[in-house]
């Protein structure tokens, strides 16, 4: 019935008019509107942002991130000629061809060789501390890059050359424990670099290592939550200046430091490979990646990308399974043989 209902008789005839109630709930199952689609028109302008971010899975989130860090190799002995007591490198051939390595050095040029980090000194940091290092960065930055340029003019507007290029220093920032072995793990990489007894400085290979910078993210076909997304590797690092440690009864929070790195220079994992590679495939670090090939790369280079991937789990499950891929490690495949990783 209506929920307001009020006639008139007009010559012989009723006429009524009246408020009805609401019918949408009467017939829900059969409800037109629960057959549209969510999203509404993707060839709107909203329509074609949420596209965008449903095809990337969501925004980089500033939390997600992984850092590694390695401490250097260092060379221990007179394998390279030795410094002597003013910090110089001793090279060349005496006159009666005897190098001056092959000479029995003296006691204090032998105490400087050991002065600096040892091998066995930092692969026993990195091996006792190198992970909780990584675990307690709290934040760091990736390099920028800024092209230098020289104006060049003849005739109108000036012309902007780029000549070169560089990178400014990076900071990272980190908890420590109640032994500050965090900060003693920077301190061990940065005695490699120079020696407080002898006021020595170390050869440049002895003392810098790389550093990987992880973006990290989820795919949706896979149930890692924490996959690496985009990548950078800084070349010949070492931290450059080790910041100080403050305390104060004002402030009961966690202890913090930072340490300031200088690198050579930078590269996006993704990008200086050769070969065709999908930003943000999570299989980044094998060393080729190349168009597929073959039956299988053919067809499954024409899949979309989640089941792509889901073959290519499938297809390397049975390589390995294979009598001869369970020995070399699914290398090899007969009958098809050594064929190059599919473009994913």
């Amino acid at each position: 019935m209506a929920i307001l209902r009020g006639g008139v008789r007009i010559g012989g005839f009723d006429v009524r008019l009246g408020l009805p109630r609401d019918r949408s709930l009467d017939d829900v199952e059969n409800d037109p509107r629960f057959k549209q689609k969510a999203g509404g028109n993707p060839e709107t302008t909203i329509g074609r942002v949420q596209s965008y971010i449903n095809e990337a899975e969501g925004f980089a989130r500033k939390a997600r991130f992984y850092v590694e860090f390695f401490l250097p190799r260092v060379e221990d002995g007179p394998s390279k000629p030795a410094p002597t007591l003013n910090g110089a490198a001793r090279q060349g051939q005496g006159e009666d061809g005897v190098t001056i390595n092959d000479i029995n050095l003296s006691t204090a040029a032998q105490e400087q060789l050991t002065t600096f980090s040892s091998q066995q000194d930092v692969n026993a940091i990195h091996t006792a501390n190198g992970r909780r290092v990584r675990a307690f960065c709290n934040a760091i930055e990736m390099p920028e890059r800024t092209i230098e340029t020289k104006e060049i003019r003849h005739h109108g507007p000036a012309y902007k050359l780029a000549f070169d290029y560089k990178s400014a220093d990076i900071t990272a920032t980190f908890y420590c424990d109640k032994f500050l072995r965090e900060r003693s793990y920077f301190e061990t990489w940065q005695a490699a670099v120079f020696s407080t007894k002898s006021n020595n400085y170390n050869f440049y290979d002895n003392y810098v290592s790389d550093i990987n910078i992880f973006q990290l993210g989820q795919f949706a076909s896979r149930n890692e939550r924490d996959d690496i997304t985009y990548a950078v590797k800084l070349f010949e690092c070492f931290p450059k200046t080790i910041g100080p440690v403050a305390y104060s009864y004002d402030n009961n929070a966690v202890q913090t430091f930072q340490v300031t790195f200088t690198f050579r220079y930078w590269v996006n994992y993704f990008l200086e490979r050769s070969g065709n590679i999908e930003l943000g495939s999570p299989n980044f670090r094998s060393v080729d990646v190349k168009s597929g090939f073959g039956a299988f790369g053919g067809i499954l280079n024409k899949l979309p990308p989640e089941l792509r991937r889901a073959g290519v789990d499938v297809l390397q499950g049975l390589k390995r399974r294979i009598p001869i891929g369970g020995i070399t490690g699914g290398r090899v495949f007969p009958p098809f043989g050594n064929f190059p990783p599919l473009n994913l």
